[in-house]
């Protein structure tokens, strides 16, 4: 079925060379967008101006010797209508025998509204701007597998406009967080994606090879290490927004291909940068949304209002499952305790206490912060990178916000700038890397010869575009806010997903 329109297509592309009418000509006469003829609507058909649209016709109707069609472009919409009386016989002909929905067309002419109230264009003049081949998905349902969305996203954003919506809620949303600190004297910069030590967090990275110099590199998993570099050679607010790469599971909140926002804030003090963050944050909600209180798919309803509460990492645990894991001291008492609330859960991946706490503290806690909530002091053994609190050794000085039982912002607000206590830091993830852990960080002796010169005391923030678009948007996972995800290949040839 499909095969056959496929065809029908293509028998009316030559038919248009035939006609002597080049099916894509490289330039376009267009003088208004779409948007602007509605704006000026009233007074435009008023005066009967005289102004040349071009777009995608969604629909085609045809009615004897009238035609109507809606055609769309980058900024709305609009519909044409095309008189045979108008254009004449033989053009009207074309463009009735010859043009389909999906079929990008110029058209000239004036505005006018219909009997129905319909704001429409009368078209004058019409040329073909470019032929499609392929039909588009299903008028009245747009396109609705799953799958071939994320696969072919061009199709997505034609059927269904919600989608495209949802990209310009995260476009603004990555403005809006450059303007604000470029406003604050924060300066911008680009570091390697191409790493030769993976550092800066705890995860798997993707390894590949330089031929020329006949050595294997990591795709970075996050910008923090060159950052800081930056800040001990004088870049006391320095920023990057970049893709990084995680070689780990494919989830509802999680992509092995996202976009991060680093910060780092010289001689910030924690209240001065908390009150940063949480302002930075609703700036940026209220620009991609228009508000600070979202839906959920679910239909919970999410207000990002600050300031947010605050708690500790101890006890939300402790409230989520009675465990104090301050009277947890090794590996072997955290399974126990586990295992003595029934919590059934498996160790079995983790190496090292701070491993077990963080297991413990995803499966019982965090999945029960629905509204944003900053998680303080989280166990040192987890934050190598991070300052130790001040009056806790065993805590470190960090902080999380946490939405709908995700990590939101990741922040340190006293990064760790002993380059003594950092290398025993490193040397412990290093063993944990001997011991079998993937995630692990390895010792990268370039950071730690930079923090040897001193860093001045310093803030550092983090998070994932990605995953804050999704909470804005009511998006129920990562790839509706990803415009191409990473998905396993089609086991499908070509041909054959044609005829799908």
């Amino acid at each position: 079925m499909l095969q056959d329109e496929i065809q029908v297509r293509r028998e009316k592309l030559a038919k248009l060379k035939e006609l002597g009418i080049e099916p894509y000509p490289v330039m376009s006469r267009r003088d208004t967008e779409i948007s602007a003829a509605l704006a000026e609507f009233d007074a435009w058909s008023a005066s009967s101006k005289v102004l040349t649209l071009a777009g995608r016709l969604m629909t085609t109707r045809l009615h004897g010797s009238l035609l109507f069609a809606d055609m769309v472009d980058g900024t709305g919409k609009i519909q044409i209508v095309v008189k045979q009386d108008t254009i004449g016989e033989q053009s009207f002909k074309i463009f009735s025998d010859l043009i389909d929905p999906g079929d990008i067309v110029e058209a000239k002419g004036t505005l006018f509204q219909t009997k129905r109230g319909e704001r429409s264009l009368e078209v004058q003049e019409w040329r073909i701007l470019s032929k499609a081949l392929l039909p588009l998905p299903e008028k009245w349902h747009g396109l609705q597998d799953v799958e071939k969305r994320y696969r072919e996203r061009e199709l997505d954003l034609i059927s269904n406009p919600e989608v495209k919506g949802r990209f310009l809620a995260r476009s603004r949303l990555i403005s809006s967080l450059r303007q604000y600190l470029d406003a604050r004297n924060f300066v911008e910069v680009e570091t390697p994606i191409l790493q030769s030590i993976p550092g800066g967090a705890n995860a798997r990275p993707f390894i590949t090879h330089h031929n020329a110099l006949d050595i294997d590199l990591y795709l970075r998993i996050a910008p923090e290490l060159y950052l800081k570099r930056l800040v001990v050679g004088g870049f006391d607010k320095v920023y990057e927004i970049g893709r990084c790469f995680r070689n780990e599971g494919i989830d509802y909140a999680h992509n092995p291909e996202f976009t991060m926002i680093e910060l780092y804030w010289a001689y910030a003090t924690k209240e001065e940068f908390i009150s940063f963050l949480e302002d930075m944050l609703v700036k940026a909600v209220e620009a991609s949304v228009g508000s600070l209180k979202v839906t959920q798919e679910s239909g919970e309803s999410i207000d990002f209002s600050a300031p947010y509460p605050r708690i500790t990492f101890r006890d939300s645990i402790l409230q989520a499952c009675g465990i104090d894991i301050d009277t947890l001291h090794d590996e072997k008492e955290v399974v126990a305790a586990a295992k003595d609330k029934k919590l059934g859960l498996d160790f079995g991946e983790c190496h090292g206490l701070g491993e077990h706490f963080d297991e413990l503290y995803k499966k019982t806690a965090r999945p029960n912060i629905i509204q944003p909530t900053w998680i303080f002091d989280y166990p040192a053994e987890l934050k190598p990178l991070a300052g130790v609190h001040p009056d806790d050794p065993t805590k470190s000085s960090s902080c999380q916000l946490v939405v709908m039982g995700a990590e939101v912002v990741n922040a340190y607000y006293h990064e760790l700038s002993d380059p003594l206590i950092q290398r025993k830091h490193l040397e412990g993830q290093q063993a944990l890397r001997e011991q079998g852990s993937e995630v692990a960080q390895c010792i990268d002796e370039g950071f730690l010869r930079a923090l040897e010169h001193g860093m001045p005391p310093t803030s550092g923030m983090g998070f994932g575009i990605d995953r804050l678009a999704a909470f804005l948007t009511g998006a129920p996972n990562l790839k509706e806010v990803i415009l191409f995800p990473t998905l396993r290949p089609s086991q499908e040839g070509s041909e054959e997903a044609r005829e799908e």
